[in-house]
């Protein structure tokens, strides 16, 4: 089968893709016939070997975590799943040894994945687009709903509105019945209204800061100067939820809120409840640009650009 991957770590250039053996499984796992695969920023710094304290890879690596497709085959211990089924899921980024969990591997044909962490393809959603949930939707659920602890009624600022996280968090806090005020770029305003946001700030144009106060929950897709100023429009108990550098508890202390940092981890029963969301017409996967496998590197050096909304498809049979 085709696959990239990496042979060393350094820039998006550097992937190839390669003939390798279709893996096998494992009695608890399943092997997936690959429909799409999305790219996630953390392919990019993978590649770059910046993550190689958390998630130090055996080279040659496979590149890729997110994906949907159909099971081509099923492990005597995976009996729950046929042949067949419309699925999606995450790999885990970093090493694997054997059939163990933990190789990445999305960007090829096929991928091996144990069963426990794969979950039903939404019936309403286009197989290829369902690659595009995993890690973005499942980090914004997580953020949202089992960190910050949104609920109906409150109010949630969205930094980054029309990104990969960003362009499903304000789908989800708007499914809830929460206010949402989301930050976007002149060009991506329109879209961002259009997924829901009841005010979209254009960041170019308007200091998010002068117009805002009393906000229940913040998250946090940007870092730096973004998160530092986010402070100030919390009201005191409000969340600061970040996906990016952790914030300074000394700071969060000083303005009186609560502030944390999302580590995203694969659950499927938290891709199951997305899928029921998708479902129930209330969630889509916003699409930059989809790639066939063999320009991984044009899709990688999208990703890298930062300019991109959300997300970016890799497809095998393009």
């Amino acid at each position: 089968m085709k696959a990239v991957r990496i042979h060393q770590y350094g820039e998006v250039d550097t992937v190839a893709l390669e003939d390798i053996r279709v893996p096998e499984i494992g009695p608890s796992e399943v092997l997936v016939k690959i429909e799409a695969a999305s790219v996630n920023p953390l392919d990019v710094k993978l590649i770059r070997g910046v993550l190689h304290e958390y998630f130090p890879l055996t080279l040659p690596y496979a590149v890729g975590t997110d994906l949907s497709g159909t099971i081509a085959q099923v492990g005597r211990l995976a009996l729950h799943w046929e042949e067949g089924d419309r699925v999606f899921a995450r790999l885990e980024p970093g090493p694997g040894s054997g059939n163990e969990y933990g190789r990445g591997g999305a960007f090829a044909e096929f991928a091996s994945v144990p069963a426990r962490h794969l979950a039903s393809a939404p019936g309403k959603l286009d197989l290829g687009l369902c690659a595009g949930l995993p890690t973005a939707a499942a980090t914004a659920w997580q953020a949202l709903f089992e960190v910050a602890h949104l609920n109906h009624g409150q109010s949630v600022l969205i930094h980054a509105g029309a990104g990969g996280v960003g362009s499903f968090a304000v789908q989800l806090a708007k499914y809830i019945g929460s206010r949402v005020i989301a930050t976007a770029s002149t060009e991506n305003v329109e879209l961002v209204r259009d997924l829901g946001a009841d005010e979209v700030i254009d960041y170019r144009k308007e200091d998010f800061v002068a117009g805002l106060k009393s906000i229940d929950v913040v998250l946090d897709t940007i870092g730096g100067e973004t998160q530092l100023r986010s402070y100030a429009v919390l009201k005191r108990n409000g969340t600061l939820v970040t996906i990016t550098t952790p914030p300074d508890p000394q700071v969060a202390a000083k303005y009186g809120v609560r502030a944390l940092r999302v580590g995203h981890e694969s659950d499927a029963a938290r891709l199951a409840l997305v899928a029921g969301i998708c479902d129930a017409g209330a969630l889509r996967v916003v699409v930059d640009s989809t790639f066939p496998l063999s320009e991984a590197r044009a899709a990688l050096a999208r990703s890298a650009s930062g300019s991109s909304h959300g997300k970016i498809l890799l497809r095998p049979n393009l």
